[in-house]
Protein backbone atom coordinates (compact mmCIF):
# COMPACT_ATOMS: atom_id res chain seq x y z
CA UNK A 1 0.00 0.00 0.00
CA UNK A 2 1.32 3.42 -0.95
CA UNK A 3 -0.17 6.70 0.19
CA UNK A 4 0.85 10.20 -0.89
CA UNK A 5 1.87 12.07 2.25
CA UNK A 6 -0.36 15.02 3.20
CA UNK A 7 -2.27 14.91 -0.08
CA UNK A 8 -5.28 16.78 1.35
CA UNK A 9 -2.96 19.65 2.27
CA UNK A 10 -1.46 19.45 -1.23
CA UNK A 11 -4.92 19.87 -2.79
CA UNK A 12 -5.79 22.67 -0.35
CA UNK A 13 -2.57 24.52 -1.18
CA UNK A 14 -2.21 23.97 -4.93
CA UNK A 15 -5.78 23.18 -6.05
CA UNK A 16 -7.47 20.07 -7.37
CA UNK A 17 -6.13 20.49 -10.91
CA UNK A 18 -2.56 20.37 -9.60
CA UNK A 19 -3.62 17.48 -7.37
CA UNK A 20 -4.65 15.56 -10.50
CA UNK A 21 -1.27 16.31 -12.09
CA UNK A 22 0.44 15.13 -8.90
CA UNK A 23 -1.51 11.84 -8.90
CA UNK A 24 -0.58 11.22 -12.53
CA UNK A 25 3.09 12.00 -11.91
CA UNK A 26 3.21 9.68 -8.89
CA UNK A 27 1.44 6.89 -10.81
CA UNK A 28 3.86 7.26 -13.72
CA UNK A 29 6.88 7.26 -11.42
CA UNK A 30 5.66 4.13 -9.61
CA UNK A 31 4.96 2.38 -12.91
CA UNK A 32 8.38 3.29 -14.30
CA UNK A 33 10.09 1.92 -11.20
CA UNK A 34 8.39 -1.47 -11.41
CA UNK A 35 10.20 -3.41 -14.13
CA UNK A 36 9.38 -7.12 -13.81
CA UNK A 37 6.64 -8.45 -16.10
CA UNK A 38 4.56 -10.00 -13.29
CA UNK A 39 4.64 -6.95 -10.99
CA UNK A 40 1.97 -4.29 -11.27
CA UNK A 41 0.83 -0.95 -9.89
CA UNK A 42 -2.80 0.08 -9.48
CA UNK A 43 -4.58 3.05 -7.99
CA UNK A 44 -6.44 1.80 -4.94
CA UNK A 45 -8.49 4.93 -4.30
CA UNK A 46 -8.02 8.59 -3.57
CA UNK A 47 -4.29 9.09 -3.17
CA UNK A 48 -3.53 5.43 -2.47
CA UNK A 49 -1.87 2.91 -4.75
CA UNK A 50 -1.02 -0.77 -4.46
CA UNK A 51 2.02 -2.52 -5.85
CA UNK A 52 1.86 -6.29 -6.17
CA UNK A 53 5.17 -8.14 -6.36
CA UNK A 54 4.51 -11.88 -6.81
CA UNK A 55 7.28 -14.23 -5.68
CA UNK A 56 9.16 -11.50 -3.84
CA UNK A 57 10.51 -11.93 -0.34
CA UNK A 58 10.90 -9.24 2.30
CA UNK A 59 14.43 -8.24 1.24
CA UNK A 60 13.42 -7.88 -2.41
CA UNK A 61 10.27 -5.98 -1.48
CA UNK A 62 12.31 -3.63 0.72
CA UNK A 63 14.72 -2.90 -2.15
CA UNK A 64 11.80 -2.07 -4.44
CA UNK A 65 10.16 0.06 -1.73
CA UNK A 66 13.40 2.02 -1.35
CA UNK A 67 13.47 2.55 -5.12
CA UNK A 68 9.84 3.69 -5.10
CA UNK A 69 10.47 6.19 -2.30
CA UNK A 70 13.47 7.59 -4.16
CA UNK A 71 11.67 7.79 -7.51
CA UNK A 72 8.87 9.86 -5.96
CA UNK A 73 11.32 12.21 -4.21
CA UNK A 74 13.25 12.54 -7.49
CA UNK A 75 10.09 13.85 -9.17
CA UNK A 76 10.72 16.91 -6.98
CA UNK A 77 7.06 17.97 -6.99
CA UNK A 78 6.90 21.01 -4.66
CA UNK A 79 4.82 20.50 -1.49
CA UNK A 80 5.35 23.23 1.08
CA UNK A 81 2.90 21.63 3.57
CA UNK A 82 4.77 18.31 3.74
CA UNK A 83 6.48 18.03 7.12
CA UNK A 84 8.79 15.24 5.87
CA UNK A 85 10.47 17.47 3.24
CA UNK A 86 9.54 20.29 0.84
CA UNK A 87 8.39 18.00 -1.98
CA UNK A 88 5.81 15.26 -2.49
CA UNK A 89 6.67 11.99 -0.74
CA UNK A 90 4.88 8.72 -0.11
CA UNK A 91 4.57 6.29 2.76
CA UNK A 92 4.61 2.55 2.09
CA UNK A 93 3.19 -0.35 4.04
CA UNK A 94 3.85 -3.88 2.86
CA UNK A 95 3.39 -7.48 3.74
CA UNK A 96 4.97 -10.69 2.54
CA UNK A 97 4.07 -14.29 3.07
CA UNK A 98 3.42 -17.66 1.52
CA UNK A 99 -0.03 -17.79 -0.03
CA UNK A 100 -2.31 -20.21 1.76
CA UNK A 101 -5.69 -21.33 0.46
CA UNK A 102 -7.31 -20.14 3.71
CA UNK A 103 -6.21 -16.55 3.12
CA UNK A 104 -8.09 -13.91 1.23
CA UNK A 105 -6.78 -10.80 -0.51
CA UNK A 106 -8.24 -8.73 2.32
CA UNK A 107 -5.80 -10.40 4.73
CA UNK A 108 -2.90 -8.96 2.76
CA UNK A 109 -4.56 -5.58 2.29
CA UNK A 110 -5.35 -5.27 6.01
CA UNK A 111 -1.78 -6.14 7.04
CA UNK A 112 -0.28 -3.79 4.45
CA UNK A 113 -2.61 -1.03 5.68
CA UNK A 114 -1.42 -1.63 9.26
CA UNK A 115 2.17 -1.29 8.07
CA UNK A 116 1.27 1.88 6.12
CA UNK A 117 -0.10 3.38 9.34
CA UNK A 118 3.19 2.44 11.05
CA UNK A 119 5.16 4.27 8.32
CA UNK A 120 3.03 7.36 8.88
CA UNK A 121 3.63 7.14 12.65
CA UNK A 122 7.38 6.93 11.98
CA UNK A 123 7.33 10.31 10.21
CA UNK A 124 6.24 9.42 6.65
CA UNK A 125 8.47 9.17 3.58
CA UNK A 126 9.43 5.65 4.67
CA UNK A 127 8.33 2.03 4.41
CA UNK A 128 7.35 -0.63 6.92
CA UNK A 129 6.86 -4.35 6.36
CA UNK A 130 5.20 -7.10 8.33
CA UNK A 131 4.66 -10.77 7.59
CA UNK A 132 1.18 -12.14 7.26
Amino acid sequence: MIDIDHFKEYNDTYGHSEGDHCLKAVAESLQNTITRADDFVARYGGEEFVVVLPNTGKDGAQKIADSLLKSIRDCNIPHEKNDATNCVTVSIGGTTGQVDYRQEEDDYIQRADEMLYKSKQRGRNTSSFGAL
